[in-house]
């Protein structure tokens, strides 16, 4: 009897159950709103010293950016308008001090300023708090841990090695002479890279060139890569809740399991074969070191090392950072010679003269090609693979013309913007190795040409 007494008069109550929890979500989301309304009251605030392009009042300028490939165009068109730097609106509340200058480049790439929180939080989930991500002392940690793995006695055995990668794929190129069909090659020059640094850095044959298709892991390392940036593009996805429930959320974490699986089995299987080693110096007499024989030997001054988690992050990361940014910059290289067949056949002579009758590179050959080296930094110049960095400040930064930003901005450096800017670059669309001589590169800011950045963050990975 009580309880039907009780259950009456709870199902009396619910109506008033029901408005208390809408009125409780009403106070929330007017709560979150008035937040959102006062930190976009203080962003403008913020960067009220630098003019910039109106933008919508709710989508900002995402509605300027056509996704047709001139988006990094408008910004270079926008340099012109507002000298060295401007903002960009995301949406209602989200902002960047766009700069585009060397001068005010200088003054966040020389500083340790972390990542952003906004794009970078995105890759966070696979590759975890690898170097590209992580900050504070552990970013100093790792970093310090990680450069021996860079050091040129570690690098030069790696030569024959993307050589022979390279010469899997000009055979598959090969075939397509004796034909006229037209192919990708961005697909195959990815996964030539790929191949490298799996042979490189793990010691890891996959032949993902020739079973690209087939292998799962090198699905998982593709189809992440692409989900990341299908995420970055579409906003509502920014919503970890509505990405999860998605289609794609499932795509993601599938991809991500795979990945994760291959990249604890390579390492299990590396620690097993040296459990009974405890000098590096060891492992080298027997055979060339790789990436992963420096991750699992390296200890900081109190003798510790890197956690199996860290250990993985900084393998995804140099696999996510390594192949695709590696290949694009390739691509653009080898379409830019295409383009300038005077170049072209300037290099060609040059490489011709140096590989002496030899069908592959030595390390010590990769000193004696000057004008090749200037080719490929002006391609990299016109073309950079990661096309804009950015940062969120920790502390006031005051640029050399005295405007300045508080602590907790968002600061993205255009390195598409600097390479083409015509206050830097003289005629910085026509494509000119020259512009890389000695005489001509002293007369620059050292920080109008930062492909690989610049600072205390500039990528170790450059000279690999």
């Amino acid at each position: 009897m009580a309880l039907t007494e009780d259950f009456v008069y709870f199902s009396l109550d619910w109506p008033h159950m029901h408005h208390l929890v809408a009125l409780v979500c009403l106070v929330v989301v007017v709560y979150k709103l008035n937040m959102l309304l006062a930190k976009r009251k203080t962003t403008f605030r913020n960067m009220e010293a630098f003019s910039g392009p109106p933008g919508h009042w709710l989508f900002g300028h995402v509605l300027e950016f056509k996704q047709d490939g001139t988006e990094l165009f408008k910004i270079v068109q926008w340099g012109k308008l507002y000298p060295y730097a401007f903002p960009l609106w995301f949406g209602p509340f989200v902002c960047f001090l766009n700069i585009h200058h060397p001068d005010y480049v200088k003054t966040i790439l020389t500083s340790t300023e972390p990542k952003d929180d906004f794009a970078y939080r995105f890759i966070e989930s696979w590759i975890g708090e690898g170097l590209l991500v992580s900050k504070g002392q552990k970013w100093f940690r790792h970093r310090r841990l990680l450069t021996p793995g860079f050091h040129y006695d570690v690098l030069k055995p790696y030569v024959k090695l993307m050589s022979d990668s390279a010469k899997t794929m000009l055979a598959k190129w090969e075939s397509y002479t004796k034909t006229n069909e037209s192919f990708e090659l961005f697909q195959h020059v990815s996964l030539m890279t790929l191949d490298s640094i799996l042979k490189c850095a793990f010691s890891y044959s996959s032949n993902c060139q020739t079973e690209g298709g087939t292998n799962t892991y090198i699905k998982a390392v593709y189809e992440l890569s692409d989900l990341i940036n299908l995420r970055f593009r579409m906003f509502p996805y920014h919503n970890d809740l509505i990405f999860y429930l998605s289609p794609h959320g499932f795509r993601y974490r599938k991809a991500r399991h795979v990945s994760r699986i291959h990249t604890e089995e390579v390492i299990r299987k590396r620690k097993e074969a040296l459990k009974n080693e405890t000098e590096l110096e060891r492992v080298q007499v027997k055979r060339n070191l790789d990436f992963l024989d420096i991750l699992l030997f390296a200890k900081d001054e109190d003798q510790q090392g890197l956690s199996d988690e860290d250990i993985r992050a900084e393998v995804d990361t140099f696999m996510f950072e390594g192949h695709d940014t590696t290949a694009s910059g390739l691509s653009f290289i080898l379409y830019c010679l295409a383009c300038h067949p005077e170049h072209q056949k300037l290099c060609r002579e040059e490489i011709i003269e140096v590989l002496d009758g030899k069908d592959t590179f030595e390390w010590e050959d990769l000193s004696k090609i000057p004008y090749t080296t200037m080719c490929i930094k002006e391609c990299l110049r016109l073309y950079p693979p990661v096309p804009g960095m950015s940062r969120k400040i920790t502390k006031p930064l005051t640029f050399f013309d005295g405007r300045t930003l508080p602590e907790g901005c968002h600061v993205g450096t255009s390195v598409f913007g600097i390479h083409r800017n015509a206050n830097v670059w003289e005629n910085p669309d026509v494509f000119d190795p020259l512009r890389f001589l000695p005489e001509n590169v002293s007369e620059r800011s050292p920080h109008a040409f930062v492909p690989f950045s610049a600072g205390p963050r500039f990528k170790i990975k450059q000279i690999f």
